[in-house]
Order: C-alpha cells, then structure tokens, then sequence
C-alpha cells in the first residue's frame, strides 16, 4: 500500500532535513577530519614503523569491513521498513548506536587499534543505515519536481551542521593545545562534542518527522518478536529479488545505480583519506587541516543549495555531468600539488562537487523510485554508496601500503573512478527513466 496522503508541515520538511544537520558531524570530524588523522598519526602510528602506509590501510581496511556490512544489510533493512512500515523506529535504533559507538571512541588511545577499529565500524554501520532510512522518508514528503531543491536544502544545512561540529572542535583544540596538551588528549574530548551534538539535533526528527507509509501486508495473528522478524526477513529478500529482476523495466536506475557506485568510489576516498593525504604529503598541521575543512563546508552547503536549484532546471543527469568534471579537475589539482595553496584551491573545488553530486544523486534515486517501495529502492542507493566505499578507499589503501607510503601513486585510482563514473552516466536516459517509475 502507498504512504498516506496526510499534509506535509513546514516544521516536519524542517526535522527531516535537521537530520542531515546532526549526522554531519560524525562524519566531518570522525571520518574526515580529526579521528582519521588521529588514527593514523597516534593509534597506529607505530605500524607504520616497520612498513609505510600501514596505518592507512587499516583505515581503509575498516571503512571497507563497516561498509561491506552495510552493503549486505541495506536492501534487507529497507525492505523491511517498507513492509512493516517501521522506517522511524529503526532510524531511532541507528541513531543511538551511532551516538554511542561515537561517544566511546574517547577511549581509543596510541596502540588501541583492535578498540579503535571496532568502534569506528560499529559507528559507520549504525550511520550508514541511518543514513539510508532518512532519504526513505524524501518521496513521502517532497513532491517529484521539488526532490531537487529539498534534497538540496537538507544537504546544505548538513554542511551547516559539519561547520558547527568542526567550529566547536576547533576552539576546543585551541584551548587545549593553549595548554601544552596534544592529540592523545584532545581528540577523545572531540568526540563527546560529536556525539552529545548529533543527539541533541537529531531531536526534531523525531518529535516532528512522521511514519506516513503504511504496512505492506497485514501482520495477522500476534507474532513474537523472533517470528516477526523472520517474517519481515522472508519478505524483504523477495522483494529485493523481484526488485533485482525487474532491472530491464527499471533500466535507467539500474544504469545510475552502476555509475553512482562507480563515481562515489572516488568520492568516498576523498571524504575518509583527503585529511591524512594533506597531513602526510603536504604537511599540514591538524589546525590547519580543521580550517580548510570548514571554509570547504561552506562551499559544498553553496554548492549542494545552488545545484539544487539547478537540478530542477537541467535536468538530473546534466547536473551530475557537470559536477563530476570539477572533480576530475579538483583531483588532478590534488596530484600535483606542492603547497598548502594548492590544496586550498582544489578543496574549495571539491567542496563545491561534493555537496552537488551527493544531493543530486539522492535527488535522482527519489525521481526514479514507486512510492510504494521507497525504502527499498533507497536501500539499493545505500547499497551502491556502500559498495563504492569499500573499493575505492580500500584500493587507495592497497596502493599506498604495497607502495610502502606513495599517496601520490594511489590518488590516480581516485581520477580513474570519476573518469569511468562519468563515462557511464551519459547513458541514463532520465525521462525514460521517471516514466517508468509509473505502475510500480
């Protein structure tokens, strides 16, 4: 059965996109800013002693193990939200994992790599998942030829949301190193700020969010929670079958779905290694990576909000064309570089792809998604998204580590991703892509 039809509120397109706001944080300061660093210059640190790129590759290898764990739940999870009609109340459950794996990263010092790496797995599977059920909610609460423009606006304040997180690390750091302390001492403290912000913004969501999507089938007889689950379980792996067989009718998606998996590759490998590239090969200091990262905010919440808008206009595919050039120049700006200004200009060029494709492409799943199967199809995009965050992290990570430390040498995999990303994506015939959205 469809979501109902109940009225959308201003302050209810608000909560869903604060959600976007508070998850920003984790992966702004715990995946790309500070613990990635920390991690590979404190926790690990003396792996790389007997090999260069050691530490590296244990943090790709556990983006790849988090990620992987998402890609094999992702669609069964989606399914089941869709069946059950219970998409909020797994986001509260993920939510909370998040927010405490988070929390106890604070007990991660040099040498924890076992405690460390458990926790940043646990934390990016919960987020991950999270992740996926919020955009479920975008085609029940934005008409189609405004998915743009809200997608937008949310990945913007999301931006936001990461500037406050860093802002608010940023002057603790200051304060703490005023005070002769060092990262063993203040990187802990960060992320309680992280974990204590994504819990107090992600209130709205679920004060004012709401389920609107009704239950697939009828639950019948009262059922334990196992049964249930076993139930939920059953059906979602034969919705995803049916899903996957249909892939001729659902073509244009399908064809998307390759290449956002394949242009994402290169992205994620900038969102979790783009710090440690600039610490280990340019040389910049954590205050200094902190501050470039923040002005880098700004320009992807300008360009998620502009490309928006300009999605609505052009067109999904165009828009997306567009984006993934500026990487490809940003990236080739990055392989060069010898001076911090170099970095400078090929982040603010990242930041503004990164807002716009992210968007855009959470945009395009909702155009090409049924109502009636959101977040199913949602959890096909969190597969894709997955996917690419295991092979292009881990194969920048590989190269580095087989490499003895040659970040140069594997920062060509990440052009490579965007090249071929591109390639794929002018075959996605968009209108033939939403016309088949009609009956499913």
């Amino acid at each position: 059965m469809p979501a109902t039809a109940a009225p959308v509120q201003k302050r209810e397109l608000f909560a869903w996109a604060m959600y976007d706001f508070a998850n920003s944080g984790y992966t702004t300061v715990v995946l790309t800013t500070v613990f990635n660093v920390y991690f590979v210059g404190v926790v690990a640190a003396a792996m790389d002693a007997g090999n260069g790129g050691s530490a590296t590759f244990l943090w790709t290898l556990a983006m790849g193990i988090a990620n992987a764990l998402v890609l094999l739940s992702a669609p069964l999870l989606g399914a089941i939200a869709d069946y059950h009609a219970i998409k909020k109340k797994l986001l509260l459950a993920t939510t909370a994992g998040c927010i405490v794996a988070t929390g106890l990263l604070a007990f991660a010092g040099e040498g924890d790599i076992a405690l460390a790496m458990v926790l940043v797995i646990v934390s990016n599977v919960m987020f991950a998942s999270g992740e996926n059920l919020i955009s479920a909610f975008l085609p029940e609460i934005s008409e189609r030829d405004k998915m743009g423009k809200v997608s937008g606006f949310a990945w913007g304040l999301g931006y936001c949301g990461g500037i406050l997180a860093l802002v608010l690390c940023l002057v603790y750091i200051s304060w703490a190193e005023g005070r002769g302390h060092g990262a063993a001492q203040y990187v802990p403290v960060t992320m309680l700020i992280v974990a204590v912000m994504f819990a107090l913004a992600a209130l709205p969501t679920f004060l004012w969010l709401r389920e609107r999507a009704l239950p697939l089938s009828s639950s019948g007889p009262a059922l334990s929670l196992l049964q249930q689950c076993r139930r939920g379980m059953a059906e979602g792996l034969g919705r995803v079958g049916h899903t996957l067989k249909e892939a001729a009718r659902f073509q244009d998606l399908f064809r998307f779905l390759l290449a956002l998996a394949i242009y994402q590759s290169g992205v994620s490998t900038v969102i979790v290694l783009a710090a440690i590239y600039a610490q280990e090969v340019i040389g910049l200091s954590q205050r200094d990576i902190i501050v470039l990262v923040l002005v880098v905010n700004f320009t992807a919440a300008l360009g998620a909000v502009l490309f928006g808008v300009i999605q609505d206009k052009l067109g999904s595919v165009r828009t997306l064309g567009i984006t993934l050039m500026i990487w490809i120049v940003a990236v080739a700006i990055v392989y060069q570089a010898a001076q911090p200004r170099d970095m400078w200009i090929a982040g603010n060029l990242i930041g503004l792809a990164m807002g716009a494709t992210q968007s855009a492409g959470r945009a395009m799943i909702g155009q090409f998604t049924p109502p009636a199967r959101t977040a199913e199809f949602f959890g096909l995009w969190g597969l894709a998204m997955r996917l690419a965050a295991i092979v292009g992290p881990l194969s920048y990570g590989l190269i580095s580590f087989l490499s003895s430390g040659d970040h140069r040498l594997a920062l060509l995999s990440t052009l490579v991703f965007f090249l071929l990303g591109l390639a794929v994506l002018v075959s996605v015939n968009e209108k033939r892509g939403r016309e088949a959205v009609v009956g499913g």
